[in-house]
């Protein structure tokens, strides 16, 4: 061939598959009629896709770099009234996808898919963290074929329809010439080869269901709806593929007494009104165990006491949030005559048998509460 076709699509002659698809997918963004329908750009983009066609094909380069015409077998040349090429390249240039760029019979082993559980954890186990057991309906590999889905002593045979390429090429006339396009083959769904004797246990998928045991680790700190993944305990792919991830999302309990808040805890605890008048000494039952709380005389309802380092575990960290008691001073609704009696007496002690109506503004929220109390800790 006269003409120098690597001159033609703008590479070089050691140029790489990669390459020369690329340079031609430029060069057809910029060349294809229906962007620029200048006759001299027309011809010059069937000079350009035939000399793609023969550069792609390795057997037609190879014979071109020896010095013969690989246009032998029936398509014309850069310049002749015919000639082949496939029409994804061209789709492929303008759209970006990827077409039919991966050629031959796709491979029957697929990724099998993720998987979710979800585990109810407490707030104690959250605290110290704890192995959990699980147990996951998922796929298997099928022990009979081993995941290739043929029945014992049978192999897959080559499809009869696509001849093993794992596609339908057709050739039609247009005005750029012979457009070659290619589909999946419905027969053999891409794959090259059937199974006319599937395995008998799996049916000719290479996998199988069941249900296994497997042991989880829950860390210390985890919030609720944090997911743990586990890689490669979830289900096997079609035709005996990898396994995909099984992901565990946590689910934490409520907690009778404790809400949480980030790694920080709350509860409230109720006190008698003598108590938070004159003071005391009373035990919580924490989920450290015990703790002796000190109510200091005088208490307001409302309060809030800070226990330091009682809170639940930062996650992957060895500090720890804190708890926050919200001191409630019961009044009580009931009195016995002599008890009426003796706070009648306390309040014509303190001068308050007729208060005076001081209006102040509104407390702030439960939270802000906290900020301001123990702003700047």
């Amino acid at each position: 061939m006269a003409t120098d076709l690597y001159q033609i699509l703008g590479v070089a002659r050691d140029a790489g598959p990669d390459e020369i698809k690329r340079t031609y997918r430029k060069l057809a963004r910029e060349l294809h009629p229906d962007v620029n329908p200048d006759p001299t750009t027309q011809e010059h983009f069937k000079e350009v896709t035939a000399a793609y066609e023969i550069l792609r094909d390795p057997e037609k380069r190879r014979m071109y770099d020896a010095g013969m015409d690989p246009r032998s077998g029936g398509a014309g040349g850069p310049a002749g009234q015919g000639f082949g090429f496939d029409f994804s390249d061209i789709m492929d240039a303008f759209f970006g996808g990827q077409g039919n760029s991966q050629r031959g019979p796709r491979t029957r082993a697929a990724r099998g898919n993720d998987a979710l559980l979800r585990v109810q954890v407490s707030l104690a186990e959250v605290l110290t963290g704890v192995d959990r057991e699980i147990t996951v309906d998922t796929a298997v590999v099928c022990d009979s074929c081993e995941g290739k889905g043929t029945a014992p002593d049978t192999t897959p045979v080559t499809c009869a329809m696509c001849k093993g390429r794992g596609e339908i090429q057709s050739v039609q006339r247009s005005f750029l010439g012979q457009i070659m396009t290619a589909r999946v083959c419905p027969n053999c769904r891409g794959q090259g080869s059937t199974i006319p004797h599937p395995c008998p246990e799996c049916a000719g998928d290479g996998r199988v269901r069941t249900r296994r045991t497997l042991t989880v680790r829950i860390p210390p700190g985890v919030d609720n709806g944090v997911r743990i993944q586990l890689r490669g305990q979830g289900e096997v792919g079609p035709g005996g593929g990898p396994a995909a991830d099984l992901y565990v999302e946590i689910v934490q309990e409520p907690h009778p007494v404790f809400q949480r808040d980030g790694d920080d805890l709350h509860c409230t605890l109720p006190i008698p009104m003598t108590a938070a008048a004159l003071g005391t000494t009373l035990s919580l039952d924490t989920l450290d165990g015990p703790q002796r709380i000190e109510v200091r005389p005088g208490t307001q309802a409302g309060s809030i006491q800070r226990m330091r380092g009682s809170g639940m575990p930062h996650l992957n960290g060895k500090n720890r949030g804190e708890l926050f008691i919200h001191l409630d001073v019961q009044v009580p609704t009931q009195l016995s005559a002599e008890q009426e009696g003796l706070l009648r007496q306390l309040a014509a002690l303190r001068g308050e048998e007729h208060p005076q109506a001081n209006p102040v503004a509104p407390s702030a929220g439960f939270f802000s509460k906290i900020k301001d109390a123990f702003a700047g800790r």
